[in-house]
């Protein structure tokens, strides 16, 4: 990395969000002349709409367990992630001038919540470093001399750099630039590439229509959420969810939302089992719930000896039948396991993230497609999938200076 290529050197990245944008600055500090080509009139469009809610940049647990957030594809990824860990990203950050904190829940946040003074003060240094933006370029392939394709307003032009990294994330949220249609272009060059799916998504399940009205939008509080994945294993996560008209959504549903993804994939249908009551163990629920109540109503009982009121209590209306619900020892057992039928995950453009893109296999480890040398991959595009909580965010980060880094590599090669 000591030589940096001159000047004559051209790369060009396609796509402006993190993965792009990191991938932009590594080259670009070496002197190497980057070309950054977005179909969206702005970059970072959707950095900036997950930054709305509080601007969650990384996770601050151990690398270990960092690390294994990634599943299956932790071995792949886990290079990349310690050379830039959460650490490195809060640093890089400060050097941005923008501070940053841990939550208590152990997620970093910059001090003022937001992503748009981070990525204002990033593009200015990309500028500065002579990053060359092109906003509304639109991507289509290549042509018959594997010149890159760009449909512009301007009508269509052809580019011919050194060497293209390609940051054009996943399927979700096509209304900010991540629509998936990269990746027919690619399969017809002969990359491997893996169907994309909604990741970090909410679930279908048929609910009445006394509970969609009374319950939709309410959430879910205090309560542990289990399924058994395709592999056998007992899946669990503590928090919270919402109802939702035709289903659940939300963060306690996110983290297990690949386990009943293939779940459903693979039997046509998932069952998470809720304990409503985590706090309390089985023989104590169940104590509680026989306990003589006397006059009172069983909503009152319920409410008062087991803390189960509201959206809980319409939940086990919902799924036990009358006679089950009048069934003291039975009420007890669905308090601790209450099973919950899902039908299917909501589309992908609903999802927070996707899994599927371009196989691991087909790259080396600096992100190069075996397929077709001087092209480089990163971001979500990439077949790997994490839960919210900063992880997402980091892989972009990584990934994208892992592939601008090997762009880098390719071009000190290429030059002797």
């Amino acid at each position: 990395m000591s030589s940096p290529r001159p000047t004559a050197s051209t790369v060009a990245v396609i796509g402006g969000g993190p993965a792009g944008l990191m991938a932009a600055e590594q080259l670009a500090v070496h002197g190497v002349r980057v070309d950054l080509y977005d179909a969206m009139p702005s970059v970072g469009r959707k950095f900036l709409l997950a930054g709305k809610g509080g601007m969650n940049l990384t996770h601050s647990e151990p690398s270990e367990a960092f690390v294994a957030r990634y599943g299956k594809r932790a071995d792949r990824l886990a290079p990349m992630l310690q050379a830039f860990d959460a650490g490195a990203l809060r640093k890089w950050a400060h050097e941005l001038g923008i501070e940053t904190f841990v939550g208590s829940s152990g997620r970093v946040f910059p001090t003022d919540m937001k992503a748009a003074p981070l990525l204002r003060a990033w593009l200015k240094r990309l500028r500065d470093n002579g990053v060359h933006f092109h906003m509304r370029h639109r991507w289509l392939g290549w042509d018959e001399s594997m010149q890159l394709r760009f449909a512009t307003p301007d009508g269509e032009v052809h580019v011919a750099p050194d060497a293209t990294v390609l940051a054009l994330g996943g399927g979700s949220w096509a209304r900010l630039g991540s629509d998936g249609t990269w990746l027919p272009l690619l399969a017809a060059h002969g990359v491997a590439t893996a169907a994309l799916q909604p990741a970090n998504c909410g679930f279908d399940a048929d609910w009445s229509e006394h509970f969609r009205t009374r319950f939709a939008g309410e959430p879910l509080k205090g309560v542990t959420a289990s399924c058994i994945d395709t592999d056998g294993t007992l899946r669990s996560r503590h928090g919270e969810f919402v109802i939702t008209e035709g289903g659940i959504e939300g963060s306690l549903i996110y983290a297990l939302s690949s386990f009943l993804r293939d779940c459903i994939a693979a039997d046509g249908s998932a069952t998470l089992t809720l304990d409503l009551a985590p706090g309390k163990s089985a023989e104590r629920v169940r104590e509680e719930v026989t306990h003589p109540r006397g006059a009172r109503s069983l909503s009152s009982h319920l409410q008062s000896r087991v803390g189960i009121a509201g959206v809980k209590a319409g939940l086990l209306r919902e799924a036990l039948n009358k006679e089950a619900f009048a069934d003291m020892e039975l009420l007890a057992q669905a308090i601790k396991a209450l099973p919950i039928r899902l039908t299917a995950p909501r589309p992908i453009d609903e999802a927070i993230s996707s899994a599927g893109g371009v196989c691991f296999e087909a790259l080396d480890n600096d992100l190069m497609l075996n397929a077709m040398p001087g092209v480089f991959c990163a971001g979500e595009m990439l077949d790997w999938e994490a839960p919210t909580g900063g992880y997402l965010l980091t892989a972009c980060f990584a990934s994208g200076r892992q592939a601008g880094l090997g762009a880098l590599r390719h071009l000190q090669s290429a030059a002797g």
